[in-house]
C-alpha cells in the first residue's frame, strides 16, 4: 500500500493475485480505479498477478508498479483503459522495490537478485544499470532534488548511487538485513561542513616546570657477558 503524496486521502493497494486498486479514504466503499489484468500470453495462458510495489506520479493520476514476475507497468486512471499503458520487463528475478527520481519520466527498480536499473517510462527501455549489489534489494528512495538514489537490502549495505552516471557515491555496512529506508529531505547533501581548524595549545606552566629539572645522567652499561669457548 502506498499513499499519494499530493493527495493524502488517496492510496493504492496491490499484492499476490490482487491487482492494483486506487482508493479514496473519504469514500472507501468502492475503489476509484480497479486495474484489469493484461491479455493472455502467446500461449493463450493467463498472466499471473503479483504487485510488489507502487508509486503515484506527482501532478497526475498515473501509477507505476513493479511485479514479482519482473514487469514494470504504468497505469493511467484518467483514461478509460484499465490495462497498463506501458508494460515492460526487466531482469530475470522478482522486482521488489521501486522509486521515482525527479522529473517523473523514469523509475528506479530493484530485484531480489540484486539488479537495479533506471527505466524510461516513455519508451520502456533501460537507461542505465546500477552496479555493486550482492543481495536482494528491499528498499529504494530517490532524493527529491538531487540526482541520487539510496538503496538497502539483504546484503546489509546502505548504498547511494548517482543517477546521471550510475556511479557508487557512498557505501556503509549496517550489520543487519535491511528492509526499508527514509531520506532526510531537510539535509543539504551538497554543502558539507568543513571541520574547524585545529589550534595548537601550549602548556606554558608545564614547559617551565620541565626546564627547572636537572638532567639525569645516562646509566652505565652493564657487564659484558663472556662468551664461552667451544
Amino acid at each position: 500500500m502506498r499513499q499519494d503524496p499530493t493527495r493524502p486521502h488517496r492510496v493504492g493497494t496491490g499484492g499476490k493475485e490482487n491487482g492494483l486498486k486506487v482508493w479514496d479514504l473519504q469514500r472507501p466503499g468502492e475503489p476509484l480505479f480497479r486495474a484489469k489484468n493484461v491479455r493472455n500470453d502467446w500461449l493463450d495462458l493467463r498472466v499471473p498477478i503479483w504487485e510488489r510495489d507502487l508509486q503515484f506520479l506527482p501532478g497526475s493520476d498515473k501509477v507505476v508498479t513493479c511485479t514479482g514476475h519482473g514487469q514494470v507497468r504504468l497505469y493511467d486512471p484518467a483514461t478509460p483503459q484499465r490495462r497498463p499503458v506501458l508494460d515492460t520487463t526487466f531482469g530475470e528475478g522478482p522486482l521488489t522495490a521501486l522509486a521515482l527520481p525527479p522529473g517523473d519520466t523514469s523509475v528506479v527498480v530493484g530485484s531480489a537478485r540484486g539488479d537495479v536499473a533506471v527505466i524510461d517510462l516513455r519508451k520502456g527501455r533501460v537507461l542505465r544499470a546500477l552496479k555493486g549489489f550482492a543481495g536482494g534489494v528491499r528498499g529504494l528512495q530517490c532524493h527529491p532534488h538531487l540526482p541520487l538514489v539510496a538503496s538497502c537490502g539483504l546484503d546489509r549495505f546502505l548504498r547511494v548511487h548517482g543517477l546521471e552516471d550510475g556511479g557508487l557515491r557512498h557505501k556503509v555496512y549496517l550489520k543487519s538485513r535491511l528492509t526499508c529506508l527514509l531520506l532526510n529531505t531537510h539535509l543539504d547533501w551538497e554543502d558539507e561542513e568543513e571541520p574547524p581548524p585545529q589550534t595548537e595549545v601550549k602548556d606554558e606552566e608545564g614547559d617551565e616546570l620541565w626546564d627547572t629539572l636537572e638532567p639525569v645522567p645516562a646509566p652505565r652499561g652493564g657487564k659484558k657477558r663472556k662468551s664461552s669457548g667451544l
